[in-house]
């Protein structure tokens, strides 16, 4: 009798549980939808916070290759692709400076090198996220003179 009792119960809690029924399930992606909502505009922003500092940093890095550069060549190099690849005219090279990845912009984009510089005595720059000069936050052109 205690068997069988045991049986019909287990039995019952079967057909109770079937699963979640479509309310909860709506409910659940609301909260979920409203939790995306609030949380990957953040994400997104950081995202492109992180790529202006990787190019703040990056173009430091050419900076510092440009004059390691200069010291052994006892010149500036015409354009960055130097470098990477020994020009025939000079002697001294010591290269490569920098990898071949460092020539573009976190937006994938060629850094622009200005030599001489209307700056410095020469200018590297990136125009941000948008690839449009000036602009503001990560649309902002990020060069090494400022």
């Amino acid at each position: 009798m205690l068997n069988q009792t045991m049986r019909v119960n287990v039995g019952a809690l079967k057909a109770r549980s079937g699963g979640f029924s479509l309310i909860e399930l709506l409910v659940v992606l609301v909260i979920l939808g409203m939790i995306a909502g609030l949380v990957v505009p953040n994400i997104m922003q950081r995202g492109e916070d992180a790529r202006v500092r990787a190019a703040q940093t990056e173009i430091q890095r050419l900076s510092m290759a440009v004059d390691e550069f200069y010291l052994d060549t006892g010149r500036a190099p015409s354009s960055l692709r130097e470098l990477i690849e020994r020009p025939s005219s000079v002697s001294n090279w010591n290269g490569p400076y920098i990898n071949e990845s460092n020539l573009n912009d976190p937006w994938g984009r060629p850094y622009v090198y200005r030599y001489p510089g209307q700056n410095r005595s020469f200018d590297i720059s990136s125009e941000g996220a948008d690839g449009a000069p000036g602009g503001e936050g990560p649309n902002a052109s990020i060069t090494n003179w400022n």
